[in-house]
C-alpha cells in the first residue's frame, strides 16, 4: 500500500473515531432537570404542543446553562392548591410563583433562601430588579423570591361604555375622583332607566375601596384589611374605623339607594367582563397598570364588542404586597436549586425564553408583523392555537422584553416604566408581616370581615348602623391583638432596617 494512501486511511479512521467518541459523549452528557410550574389564564396545551415549546427552550438552556426544563402550566384558579399539594407530596417541582401567597410560602417552608445564590446564579436579575424591590421579597434580611418585572403600579380607573358616553355628551376627562363618578351615573340612569350604571368587579366588590389613597395593607389583601398604615404614618390603625372608610361606604350607599349600582353586587357570582358584555351596564371601577387607551383596548374583546373607554380616578401606590404578590421562588424540595435559579434568571433576561413561554412557537402559535408586534396566525385565536399563555404576560419573568400584541401602543412601555419609578411608595416598603402569632385571631377576624364588608362597600348595608356593629364584632374577634402584633413587628423591623 502506498504511503500516501496508508496515511489517508489512518487519518480517516482517526476522524471517525473522534466523531464516535464525541457522539457518545454528547448522548451521555447529563443536564440538570428543572421543573417550572406557572399559572395560565389560557387553555392548557396538549402534551404534544407543550413538548414542542419545551424542546425549543431546551435548545437554548442546554447550551447556556446545561439544563433541560419541563414546563408545567396550571390553570390559574387551581395553581396555589396544586403547587402546595405537589410540594407536600414530594413531586418534582423546582420553580413556582407565589401568586399572592408570598408569606405563606415562607412560613410553611416551601421556598429556599436565595440571598447567597443571587450573585452567582442570577446577577442580571438582581441588578434588573434592584435592592428596593428585592426588599419586598425578603424576610428578616433574607431574599426568598424575585418579583415579576412588569408594570406594577396599579391605578384606579373607571372603565365605561364609550358609545353611551359619546351619545350623552359626557365629558369623561373631567372625571378625576371617585366622587365625580356620581353625576355620570345619574345621567346614564336618567337616559337609560332600564340600565344599571355601575357593575360589580367581582363578588362583594364594586371597586370603590381601591380609590382610598395611600393605604398600606401590611401584606393583607384590600379585600380583607386587618390593620393598615395610612397617610404616610407608621402607626398601625383599624381601616374600618377611619374617616376614609366611612366616606366610601356612604358613597356606595348613596349609589345603592339611587339605583346606580347593581343591587346584588355583594353576592353576585358574575365578574365585570361578563356583566359589561351583557349590555346592561355602563361602567365599573378597577385598578390597572397600563395607560388609559391601552387598558380600554385590551378589555374590549371581553366586553361583548362594545367600545370602551378608561379614565384614571386616583393615583398609583406601591406597598410591599404590590411587588411580592407575584414573586418567583425556588422550592425547598428542589435537588437542583442552582440550576433552577439559573433558569429563573433567563426568564428575566433572555427574550427568546420569555416569548417561548408566553407565545409558544413562531409560525405555529403566532406570527410577527412588519412593525415587530405579534398576532395569532390567520384563522386562529387564543382558544385555537396549539399553545399560548398570552394572558399571563404580567405574571412571569420580564414583561418589558416580551413581544407586544398587535395594536399595542409602543409608547406605553415608557409610560409603564415611568409609573413604576414615580408611583408613591409606602413608608414601610419591604416590611412583611408574619401572622403566625395571631393565627387564631386572624381566622376569627376574617369571618367577621366576610360577614360585614361586602354589604358595606357595595351599598346594600347602611354604614350608619352597620359600621359600629362591625367594629364591635371585629374587636371581639381579636382585631386589636392583630393590630398590636403588626405594630410590634413593624417597630422591630424599623429598628433593624
Amino acid at each position: 500500500m502506498k504511503p500516501i494512501k496508508r496515511l489517508f486511511l489512518l487519518l480517516l479512521g482517526l476522524v471517525l473515531t473522534l466523531s464516535l467518541v464525541q457522539g457518545v459523549f454528547a448522548q451521555s452528557k447529563q443536564y440538570d432537570q428543572v421543573t417550572y410550574a406557572y399559572a395560565t389564564f389560557n387553555n392548557i396545551p396538549t402534551t404534544e404542543a407543550l413538548a414542542g415549546v419545551e424542546e425549543a427552550i431546551n435548545q437554548i438552556t442546554r447550551e447556556k446553562i446545561s439544563t433541560e426544563v419541563k414546563l408545567v402550566p396550571i390553570v390559574i384558579w387551581e395553581y396555589s392548591s396544586q403547587v402546595s399539594l405537589a410540594l407536600q407530596g414530594g413531586e418534582k417541582l423546582d420553580v413556582f410563583q407565589s401568586l399572592g401567597d408570598f408569606n405563606t410560602a415562607i412560613s410553611t417552608g416551601m421556598c429556599v433562601d436565595l440571598t447567597d445564590m443571587l450573585d452567582n446564579y442570577a446577577p442580571e436579575s438582581k441588578d434588573l430588579i434592584g435592592e428596593a424591590w428585592l426588599a419586598a421579597t425578603s424576610f428578616e434580611g433574607k431574599v426568598y423570591g424575585i418579583p415579576t418585572y412588569k408594570p406594577i403600579a396599579l391605578t384606579p380607573m373607571v372603565i365605561y361604555r364609550k358609545d353611551i358616553a359619546d351619545a350623552l355628551g359626557l365629558d369623561m376627562s373631567a372625571v378625576n375622583h371617585v366622587n365625580d363618578v356620581t353625576e355620570v351615573l345619574r345621567k346614564v340612569k336618567a337616559a337609560y332607566p332600564e340600565m344599571t350604571p355601575l357593575a360589580a368587579v367581582n363578588t362583594g366588590n364594586i371597586g370603590i375601596g381601591l380609590t382610598v389613597p395611600n393605604v398600606d395593607y401590611l401584606t393583607d389583601s384590600y379585600f380583607s384589611p386587618k390593620g393598615v398604615l395610612m397617610n404616610d404614618e407608621l402607626k398601625v390603625v383599624d381601616f374600618y374605623a377611619s374617616d376614609e372608610f366611612a366616606a366610601v361606604t356612604q358613597l356606595a350607599r348613596t349609589w345603592y339607594n339611587e339605583d346606580l349600582v347593581m343591587k346584588d353586587a355583594a353576592t353576585t357570582a358574575s365578574a365585570a367582563a361578563e356583566l359589561m358584555a351583557s349590555g346592561n351596564y355602563f361602567c365599573y371601577i378597577a385598578s390597572y397598570s397600563y395607560p388609559e387607551v391601552d387598558t380600554a383596548a385590551s378589555l374590549e374583546a371581553q366586553a361583548g364588542g362594545y367600545p370602551l373607554g378608561a379614565k384614571i380616578i386616583g393615583s398609583a401606590f406601591l406597598d410591599t404586597s404590590s411587588i411580592n404578590a407575584l414573586s418567583w421562588m425556588v422550592s425547598s424540595t428542589s435537588k437542583v436549586p442552582e440550576a433552577a435559579l439559573k433558569f429563573l434568571n433567563l426568564t428575566f433576561t433572555d427574550k427568546e425564553i420569555v416569548n417561548l413561554l408566553i407565545y409558544g412557537l413562531e409560525g405555529r402559535d403566532y406570527v410577527v408583523n412588519d412593525d415587530g408586534t405579534v398576532r395569532y396566525p390567520d384563522g386562529q385565536d387564543a382558544s385555537t392555537v396549539p399553545y399560548t399563555a398570552q394572558l399571563s404576560v404580567g405574571t412571569l419573568g420580564n414583561f418589558f422584553i416580551m413581544h407586544s400584541l398587535q395594536g399595542t401602543n409602543s409608547e406605553s412601555l415608557a409610560w409603564e416604566l415611568e409609573q413604576n419609578k414615580n408611583a408613591k411608595t409606602s413608608v414601610a416598603m419591604g416590611f412583611t408581616f408574619d401572622s403566625t402569632p395571631v393565627k387564631t385571631e386572624y381566622t376569627a377576624v376574617v369571618n367577621v370581615i366576610e360577614q360585614f364588608l361586602p354589604g358595606l362597600v357595595c351599598g346594600s348595608a347602611d354604614p350608619e348602623t352597620d359600621i359600629p356593629l362591625f367594629l364591635q364584632r371585629l374587636s371581639e374577634a381579636g382585631l386589636d391583638e392583630i393590630i398590636a402584633e403588626k405594630q410590634a413587628q413593624l417597630d422591630h423591623w424599623l429598628a433593624n432596617k
